[in-house]
């Protein structure tokens, strides 16, 4: 099967580095350029997925609860498209659902690996993680404040920008 890359940068990120952030941001992209607009898209499911942890690793509980319960809504409504995404989707849909208890009960954060049933789609992360210099399924480094609060350090000049630029033209229409 071909997977997009994409989606294997996000499993690289998601099973390897942990960076969290970083799936969101590569998936987004993609998302946006072939889905766009679709918010039960399986890539929005996986994204809230990702995001959901980044939130929990953090303490932010309330928010990963509530990004989680997105993503449980379309990932469970996908199963068919998990499997053509090389996943477990009866495995997968347990692991998503078995968060939302951690965090209700709000146990300590805990790297989870998705079930993923495509052997050739394993070798393809993993390798990922040997080019990058990581380790497949390594535990989060909790002690790596870079990673942990990385959405804290990102240069959003560009973003701020664009906002400025829209609220500009909007001011100017009116």
């Amino acid at each position: 099967m071909n997977y997009p890359d994409e989606y294997i940068q996000y499993l690289f990120h998601f099973h390897g580095d942990r960076d969290y952030f970083e799936c969101h941001e590569v998936l987004e992209e993609y998302w946006k350029r072939v889905d766009s607009g679709n918010r039960e898209s399986i890539w929005v499911g996986l994204i809230q997925l990702a995001v959901a942890l980044y939130h929990y690793r953090r303490g932010n509980t309330k928010g990963a609860y509530r990004t989680l319960n997105k993503s449980i809504a379309i990932l469970s409504s996908k199963p068919k498209v998990l499997i053509q995404l090389g996943l477990d989707e009866i495995k997968v849909i347990n692991q998503v659902k078995g968060l939302r208890l951690t965090f209700e009960k709000e146990l300590p954060y805990e790297s989870i690996n998705l079930a993923i049933a495509d052997q050739n789609l394993i070798i393809l992360c993993k390798n990922k993680c040997i080019e990058n210099g990581y380790t497949w399924c390594d535990k989060s480094d909790l002690m790596n404040m870079d990673l942990i609060n990385r959405h804290t350090l990102r240069d959003r000049t560009d973003v701020i920008t664009a906002r400025n630029k829209a609220l500009e033209m909007k001011k100017n229409q009116g």
